[in-house]
């Protein structure tokens, strides 16, 4: 064995001072542990909650969106849509039409977002067939057009499908003798995506129908796009941005909901630096141990030196005790941080009310890239709380240290 390793191997696991020193040298290894564990578990339950948000935003909403910077939406947008299904990674095509305005029924009146949706393609780019509660998604029908509205605005006008609701569109209001576009609908059903912001205000209805309530003609907002890799958005956009003019522009769900996922990522950030102080914690006490050990032994250094070991040699001992509580505490963190995930995993300790998560557990989602990064975190801020001691021991003069020992 290495002879550095071996003397750092023997002063951890002295017990003089009736064993005090190993008794912190074992907390400084709890220390490490706990901390690993917390930063394994809580970013991997951040990485089960981002994966959960995102997959539930992108099957009520599209991958990409074609859209142009003509205020009067897209033209021409049959021979536009054929155009996108080109592209190799597409997977489907639809499009849409997305206005706000009023619905009421009976006395009861609501804000809401309109979408106006293809109801042959719209499977193609959106789970909202999935996400049905009651009813059914049928947006044409004899007689009054269908509606589809969310499950709490729903709720919020006390409709059930079946019951009739009107609709006002500003569309058209020029001047205060100006009135809206006003248009009955039959609810065929309602939705619940587990997102509040759509459960909340959005409702579909067919997109023929939408063109004439908000006075589109035969123009679109926009094309939805769905691709095979959500993460080769950025290569697909600038695929589909060629082939077309300077009028058109794509947008990514990444820009489209740029804010959640920028505080997703700040959040998690934020977390990994408050729960390193955990390990930070544990390197003060890797550093106070070895100093108390490098005070002890000082005979043994004065000794070492004095039958020809270098400076480097004595700091390599106490910087390794440090590297050695590292690892071991980082090793136990991960194992114990793994466990717990896959506990909660396979047994749902935690769970949640599904009625405000939509979810009936804890979500847990593991990725080496984060267990490679709290190990890293772990190992070097322990090697960093024996640098100190390590340096002062190895500026030991033998003399001073073998009398003084």
């Amino acid at each position: 064995m290495h002879t550095p390793l071996f003397i750092a191997t023997r002063y951890l696991k002295a017990r003089s001072h009736g064993g005090f020193i190993s008794l912190i040298t074992y907390l400084s290894v709890g220390g490490v542990t706990i901390g690993t564990a917390a930063l394994i578990i809580v970013l991997s339950v951040m990485n089960g909650f981002e994966t959960e948000v995102r997959a539930r935003i992108l099957g009520a909403d599209a991958h990409l969106r074609l859209e142009t910077f003509s205020p009067d939406g897209l033209p021409a947008w049959h021979e536009a849509r054929d155009i996108v299904r080109e592209v190799p990674d597409v997977t489907g095509v639809a499009p849409y039409i997305f206005e706000k305005g009023m619905v009421r029924a009976g006395k009861r009146s609501e804000a809401a977002a309109f979408r106006g949706v293809d109801e042959a393609t719209l499977g193609e780019v959106s789970d909202l067939p999935q996400h049905m509660q009651r009813g059914e998604l049928k947006l044409t029908r004899d007689g009054l057009p269908g509606i589809v509205l969310g499950r709490f605005l729903a709720e919020r006008l006390g409709v059930a499908p079946g019951d009739t609701i009107v609709v006002f569109s500003p569309a058209g209001i020029s001047g205060p003798l100006s009135t809206p576009q006003v248009k009955q609908f039959v609810l065929s059903g309602t939705f619940q995506t587990g997102l509040f912001e759509f459960d909340d205000v959005l409702a579909y209805m067919d997109l023929g129908t939408a063109q004439k309530v908000f006075l589109k003609k035969d123009r679109v907002d926009g094309l939805e796009i769905r691709i095979q890799d959500i993460f080769a958005a950025d290569r697909v956009r600038e695929e589909i941005e060629d082939k077309f003019s300077a009028e058109y522009y794509v947008r990514t769900w990444q820009e489209l909901r740029s804010t959640l996922y920028s505080w997703m990522k700040i959040e998690k950030w934020m977390w990994t630096t408050i729960l390193s102080i955990i390990i930070i914690v544990a390197a003060f006490n890797i550093l106070s141990t070895l100093i108390m050990v490098s005070m002890e032994k000082r005979r043994d250094i004065g000794i070492l030196k004095a039958m020809g070991a270098r400076d480097r040699d004595i700091a390599a001992v106490f910087s390794l005790q440090g590297l050695i509580v590292g690892v071991s505490g980082a090793l136990l963190g991960t194992l114990l941080g793994i466990a717990v995930c896959f506990g909660q995993l396979k047994y749902k300790w935690i769970s949640l009310p599904s009625d405000i998560y939509f979810l009936d557990a804890l979500p847990v989602q593991m990725q080496v890239t984060d267990f490679v990064l709290v190990i890293t975190i772990a190992i070097a801020l322990a090697y960093l709380g024996s640098l100190y001691p390590a340096r002062k021991a190895s500026r030991l003069s033998p003399v001073e240290a073998i009398r003084e020992g």
